[in-house]
């Protein structure tokens, strides 16, 4: 038996939520379920999806105007015949068109933040990325038995092509300290900038994109940082940078999850990680990472300094980390997550995959 699935995402032309959009779709797909997507034209996830032998469809997902979106998602689903459709984001949800009760699919909404609920019409069940965002739902007056809190996972790469720190203009012996994220305001990567500016040999690596990199290259520039601060643009070798790295660093303000932390334990990079909504619900201080509130900038400059001085320090809190992505982080854990969700559905609706 075969399960068949419609994954649905609008998406930004970047980002993390897209990004694990792909990567679940690909390990739905290779843990044997039928996989179709339905997502704006992108020039990084549409060519991934479909090397993956993923039937990809692309439609506009404009905005209220727009009709014809969710008139041909109907018309996929009609001819699919999915037992669940699932969207990611309010975009997606909002664009599921009306059906009759009694129809034959289930819409499940994966939620990677507190979205407005008049968006989610449509929806049957949800799925949330943290044990918080279940209590907004309940909070927000939907049945708990319809909720089920599913991990994010991280997956490592075996074979990756290693990267040469002098072609990103860092010196062999510097400490690197990647991040990887948006380029916006709530990634405070000014807050890193900040705590690095005044720690020998310390080189940061920026990977992605957005709408504050100019803000931030003139920051480096008057914190005197032009020539150890690295903008890398958007990046799909996450696995190789880790690698490349001695410190991973995920300063945000604001984070609902935050798949990062987890990159770094799969890929075992020492972690340093601000207390934001999301990791603050996983993280262990001194155990797996080490933590700071948000925009903390002496407890974050200590923190890169104790990790610059102390292998030893790195490397236990590698090991601890690398624990927790096995046991509760891993692809094969959460693809029999996803697989237990959606027979719980079936059964609980009285249906079944065939």
């Amino acid at each position: 038996m075969t399960l068949k699935t419609i994954q649905v995402l609008a998406g930004a032309e970047t980002g993390g939520a897209e990004t694990a959009f792909v990567d679940t779709c690909i390990a739905l797909s290779k843990h044997g379920f039928d996989v179709e997507v339905i997502t704006r034209p992108n020039k990084i996830r549409v060519p991934r999806l479909k090397k993956a032998g993923i039937k990809t469809h692309t439609l506009p997902f404009g905005g209220k105007v727009d009709k014809f979106t969710p008139w041909r998602i109907g018309q996929i689903i009609k001819k699919s015949k999915p037992k669940i459709v699932q969207t990611w984001m309010s975009r997606a949800a909002d664009k599921i068109p009306s059906a009759p009760d009694d129809k034959d699919y289930h819409v499940v909404s994966r939620l990677g933040g507190y979205y407005k609920l008049k968006y989610y019409t449509e929806t049957d069940y949800f799925m949330t990325i943290t044990p918080d965002i279940g209590r907004f739902l309940t909070d927000e007056g939907v049945n708990p038995d319809t909720i089920q809190h599913i991990n994010n996972f991280a997956e490592t790469e075996d074979h990756f092509q290693k990267i040469d720190r002098s072609t990103l203009n860092t010196p062999k012996d510097a400490t690197v300290v990647l991040t990887l994220s948006r380029l916006h305001k709530s990634k405070a990567l000014d807050t890193l900038i900040t705590a690095a500016k005044d720690l020998d040999k310390i080189h940061l690596w920026l990977a992605g994109d957005g709408p504050d990199r100019e803000k931030l290259e003139n920051y480096a520039k008057e914190c005197g940082m032009e020539d150890r601060v690295h903008f890398l643009g958007w990046r799909e070798d996450r696995a190789a940078l880790l690698n490349a790295a001695d410190i991973c660093c995920f300063p945000s303000r604001y984070e609902p999850f935050g798949t990062v932390f987890v990159q770094a334990w799969a890929n075992k990079t020492p972690l340093i990680v601000s207390l934001a909504d999301g990791p603050k619900q996983f993280v262990r201080d001194k155990e797996d990472c080490l933590a700071f509130n948000i925009d903390d900038v002496d407890t974050l400059r200590e923190n890169l300094k104790l990790l610059r001085d102390n292998k030893a320090l790195g490397q236990d809190l590698v090991k601890n980390g690398y624990q927790r992505y096995i046991n509760e982080f891993s692809v094969e854990k959460t693809m029999q997550a996803y697989k237990d969700f959606y027979d719980y559905i079936l059964k609980r609706e009285n249906k079944s995959a065939d």
